[in-house]
């Protein structure tokens, strides 16, 4: 879908930008380039749509070489979404979403009728339409930028660093919905990013480049974190790659178990914790958690770590069940209500025998 033949950026005076970069990007896949600052990944991703021009090599989409197409052709029929979403202040939600349609000539009334459908298709409310980026939260103005991107429904997403302005929790949030939205929609994505761990939970395959713009490896988040290629490969993914590693392992082998609940009314339990001499899981009346109950008390409630879905990775399992003060994650159904608990010394046995499975295939 979209080739990098032999393609340096050389700027006047300096070293190379990108040196020499050949790579194949798989059409309908998320490729992530990655790396640290000034390896040229942003520059790669910009020589795409011709936001920069090589200094030498070819760029083709297509089988098309970008230079044949005029660069404000090329820009309109790809998606773009930055860092700080770029939205323009003086317009509606309703307006920023439907720019590139309005350029390609498509009418006022039409335009924004595919903005509106897209607020859905990104998770946000038909209401915020008619609101200012200013009247929206840092998620919500990524949310629109991603819309924008998609309004004149674009084969190819650009996407750099999209998600690294907003808070955890929200990053999070999107990196989900991006992932929703790339099953629905599959549309060849090349994303930047500095994050090795966002880089593996999104890619379908990763470069990472090194500085002085060489691509050190690429390959499937799975292989780099396994294998990586070199030593300043090992460097960047770090020394807790086996960890990130869980994340391609499934969960499917860890038993749910049933926990002992309390409801939570009027600011206490109901039944008799003060008699439990073991955690309780405090949930509302919908057996959604909030938390869990200390042995021997009806009114502290503690925080209870991440949950965790049944059949996603050993990573998450493993982390649900770290990060409780029980020792035990919360499993839940798609509605976030309570199916049982799974054990950290359980999740470190499926882990110990998945890691003898692979060493036997080696």
């Amino acid at each position: 879908m979209i080739e990098f033949q032999s393609v340096t950026k050389q700027y006047q005076g300096g070293n190379p930008a990108v040196d020499s970069l050949t790579i194949s990007i798989d059409q309908g896949s998320i490729t992530v380039f990655v790396g640290p600052s000034g390896c040229g990944k942003t520059t790669s991703l910009r020589m795409i749509n011709r936001m920069v021009e090589p200094t030498s090599g070819v760029i083709t989409v297509d089988g098309r070489d970008v230079t044949t197409v005029p660069a404000a052709e090329l820009r309109r029929s790809m998606g773009y979404v930055m860092q700080s979403s770029g939205l323009m202040p003086h317009r509606s939600v309703l307006d920023n979403i439907a720019t590139v349609p309005r350029l390609n000539g498509v009418p006022k009334a039409e335009a924004r009728k595919r903005a509106t459908e897209l607020l859905d298709v990104v998770g946000l409310a038909s209401s915020l339409g008619k609101r200012y980026p200013s009247q929206l939260s840092g998620g919500q103005q990524q949310r629109v930028g991603v819309a924008r991107a998609l309004a004149a429904d674009p084969p190819v997403l650009l996407m750099d660093e999209p998600f690294s302005a907003v808070d955890p929790v929200v990053r999070d949030e999107l990196q989900r919905e991006l992932l929703r939205l790339q099953q629905d929609l599959a549309k060849t994505i090349v994303f930047v990013t500095h994050d090795i761990d966002e880089a593996t939970i999104l890619g379908d395959k990763v470069a990472v480049f090194a500085v002085g713009g060489k691509l050190a490896q690429y390959a499937k988040p799975e292989e780099i974190l396994r294998a990586p290629a070199n030593d300043f490969v090992a460097s960047f993914v770090g020394r807790d790659r086996g960890f990130r590693h869980l994340g391609f392992t499934t969960s499917n082998d860890i038993a749910i178990h049933r926990v002992p609940t309390l409801v939570a009314r009027g600011g206490t339990f109901d039944g008799d914790p003060a008699a439990v001499t073991d955690w309780q899981l405090v949930v509302d009346e919908d057996m959604r958690p909030l938390g869990w109950a200390r042995p021997g008390t009806n009114t502290d409630l503690i925080p209870g770590g991440s949950l965790f879905h049944p059949g996603e990775s050993l990573r998450r399992a493993l982390d649900s069940a770290l990060s409780s003060p029980s020792g035990q994650g919360v499993a839940v159904d798609g509605e976030g209500r309570v199916l049982g608990a799974i054990r950290a010394q359980e999740v470190l046995e499926v882990i110990e025998a998945a890691r003898q499975v692979r060493q036997a295939a080696l």
